[in-house]
């Protein structure tokens, strides 16, 4: 193997355990309460409260906002900007929209019925691989290796400082903090 190709395989490594330590580190209260519930004899049961779809709620949060950042983070995209939207669609329409309507159903204090056992498992599955197709395509679209640098227009290279020029971004353009606001 050739050097970059071991620095990809690196990267890809790296990228797998971060995306998956965050997926656990999601997870982790939601094991911590099943385990419980399951040690007073409530697996069932378990399965028909929220917190599978609220965990599967928080990985489509997770995975929209890393879907958004990889969008607004190159700028010439191109055809890649249709499939990125795509993907945050599908994740409001296949997770985050059916997640949201099973917590208010079930916390709606109505006996709930006997697929909500199998449906959240599916939801929070679909999360996990949309969350992991986000970080993914984030990282490919952020990373600067084997990119050509960001060429200026000469309206932006106007107020470009000369660190930006060097590293190839443009700038953040945040407000000058002037002093005189009081709190």
């Amino acid at each position: 193997m050739s050097e970059r190709q071991l620095q990809r395989e690196h990267q890809s490594m790296s990228t797998m355990y971060g995306t998956y330590a965050d997926i656990l580190f999601v997870l982790f209260p939601f094991l911590v309460i099943g385990m419980q519930r399951l040690w007073d004899g409530n697996l069932y049961e378990t399965l028909k409260q929220p917190d599978l779809s609220i965990a599967a709620a928080i990985l489509a949060g997770l995975a929209i906002g890393k879907f958004v950042l990889g969008l607004v983070n190159n700028r010439d995209l191109g055809r890649y900007k249709e499939r990125i939207v795509f993907f945050i669609a599908l994740t409001l329409f296949a997770v985050l929209g059916p997640a949201i309507i099973l917590i208010l159903s079930i916390i709606g204090g109505a006996e709930v019925p006997g697929f909500v056992a199998f449906v959240q498992p599916v939801l929070l599955i679909i999360a996990i691989s949309l969350y992991s197709t986000a970080v993914t395509i984030s990282n490919i679209l952020t990373q600067d290796v084997g990119q050509e640098p960001y060429v200026p227009s000469a309206e932006e290279s106007s107020i470009m400082d000369a660190h930006s020029t060097r590293t190839g971004h443009a700038p953040l353009d945040l407000p000058r903090h002037s002093g005189t606001d009081s709190w």
